[in-house]
């Protein structure tokens, strides 16, 4: 856990003087140059995948800055389909292809949880809470998440959500211009924040706001210094701790708050505390997928939205949401929208929504810049012929088959409407193999619950930041690992509301 030294630390930075931050900046430039160089070989013996060109740290920075370019750059450069690269005393090794894929998510080795957090570093770290966890505390996160997303408590956060889209989307007034990967991913950790943690937060706007901009710190603040040198006090690493330290403390608050009062409410951190978890689990929960939920599914409903903003699929889903009122809700009845939306059953929502169904699978092939990292805990294995040794980290870059041509024709272009892949793992949008997303059902209410809100609520386009009207949406950028987003200021959303009251 933190200590008092580490936190005076990290505020003592703070406070420093610019001239103290850059001196200690070029400290630890000048330990990532003398760990990095020698670090690195320039080929590989038989069997072995051979190695990406460069001798020191520098030449994989742009593994955590650009991390699309930098794997395909290492494919185009080594000529070969399986790559592999030293990141200080580890061994990482990139692999693609069709027979590469299908190993790679069959391996009942190839362990997530080891991957992830050597690899990634951008998920709050709080040993015992979420690092250096026991597989039982881990299986018991898992087991909590299934529980999440049984049928009475999936039911039950139908009507707070839309609550929460109608309160958010009322600040945007009847009419006016936004920033999607804004607004939209601003919703969504709303959103994250009712259907993972507790009321007493997500009812507290303040307290929401203030836990994203925690966040945020937590992303802008991974670096490769912090991922390949943790234990180094850098500028960086300071501040992820400071913000690490503020997020666990907010949570550790919201739960003593609850325990004092004595009041069962109907939420997610009551389900908890029924169960008797211990602390550290309850906390690890609320820390670690508060992030990675907002993450995935705010860039998963920025991209839906910004897709359906001139597509002939928005008429389709606007259809498809009617008939769904129609079926389910009284027209006698003079509700909100978000009230008519709310009598809409969860069984409704999951078996009789395709159009719903192929947008959300079509965003999540085409906007999802995910790498699959896995450590491979068991016995060397073999992979297309190169040797995979046991300790290697071992990655697979969802881009390999999303946007492979000869799977998806013309994969850049959004087509809800694309029959679905026929080669095996042609589809990895919720993971594949034995791992496959353990959110995706609360996920994909989620993205059709704000969808259907959005489309009935208002009229929108794409615009330029000068409010001429886009011929076609942004790419997505895969280099920007976490949201995807494009370059800032290329795409807004130009709405005004409905006649519907939200």
């Amino acid at each position: 856990m933190y200590t008092v030294g580490l936190q005076s630390a990290a505020d003592a930075f703070l406070l420093s003087s610019l001239k103290a931050q850059v001196a200690l900046a070029l400290l630890i430039l000048f330990i990532l140059l003398f760990f990095g160089f020698g670090s690195q070989k320039d080929g590989a013996v038989d069997g072995t995948p051979v190695f990406l060109p460069g001798s020191h740290l520098l030449a994989i920075t742009p593994f955590f800055r650009r991390r699309f370019e930098f794997l395909n750059n290492g494919f185009h450069k080594t000529g070969q389909s399986l790559f592999q690269f030293n990141m200080l005393r580890e061994t990482v090794i990139v692999v693609s292809g069709e027979s590469a894929r299908k190993s790679f998510f069959a391996n009942k080795h190839f362990d997530l949880t080891e991957g992830f957090k050597m690899l990634s570093g951008a998920i709050p770290v709080v040993k015992g809470v979420t690092s250096n966890l026991q597989a039982k505390r881990i299986a018991q996160i898992h087991k909590r998440l299934s529980s999440v997303q049984r049928n009475e408590h999936l039911s039950g956060l139908i009507a707070p959500i839309l609550e929460d889209c109608r309160r958010v989307m009322e600040t945007w007034g009847p009419s006016g211009t936004f920033d999607p990967f804004e607004k939209i991913y601003e919703l969504l950790f709303q959103i994250t924040v009712r259907s993972l943690s507790c009321e007493e937060l997500a009812d507290d706007p303040v307290q929401v706001a203030r836990l994203k901009q925690l966040y945020d710190t937590l992303d802008s603040g991974t670096t490769p210094a912090t991922v390949l040198l943790p234990w180094l006090p850098g500028p960086s690493m300071l501040k992820k701790l400071w913000a690490t330290k503020k997020i666990y403390d907010i949570i550790v608050r919201a739960i003593d708050e609850r325990e004092r009062s004595g009041i069962s409410k109907p939420d997610t951190l009551q389900m908890l505390l029924d169960e008797k978890d211990e602390r550290l689990v309850i906390v690890g929960f609320i820390l670690g997928l508060l992030v990675a939920g907002a993450r995935a599914t705010g860039t998963t409903a920025s991209w839906l939205i910004t897709y359906l903003g001139d597509h002939d699929s928005k008429d389709e889903v606007i259809a498809e949401v009617e008939q769904l009122l129609a079926n389910h809700v009284s027209p006698n009845v003079s509700y909100s929208l978000s009230q008519q939306l709310s009598s809409i059953p969860l069984e409704a929502w999951e078996s009789e929504t395709p159009v719903l169904d192929s947008l959300i699978r079509e965003t999540l092939r085409i906007a999802q810049p995910h790498t699959a990292m896995r450590r491979n805990l068991g016995p060397d294995v073999t992979i297309d012929g190169k040797t995979i040794p046991s300790g290697a980290y071992v990655l697979y870059p969802f881009s390999d088959v999303h946007l492979n041509p000869d799977v998806y024709p013309d994969p850049w272009r959004f087509d809800p409407s694309r029959e679905e892949a026929t080669v095996p793992f042609g589809y990895v949008g919720w993971g594949g193999g034995k791992t496959h997303c353990l959110g995706q059902r609360l996920a994909r209410l989620e993205l059709k619950l704000v969808t259907s809100m959005m489309l009935l609520g208002f009229r929108y386009s794409l615009v330029n930041k000068k409010g001429e009207q886009l011929d076609a949406p942004p790419q997505p950028n895969w280099n920007d690992i976490l949201l995807c987003r494009p370059e800032q200021g290329s795409c807004y959303l130009k709405h005004e509301k409905s006649m519907l009251s939200l």
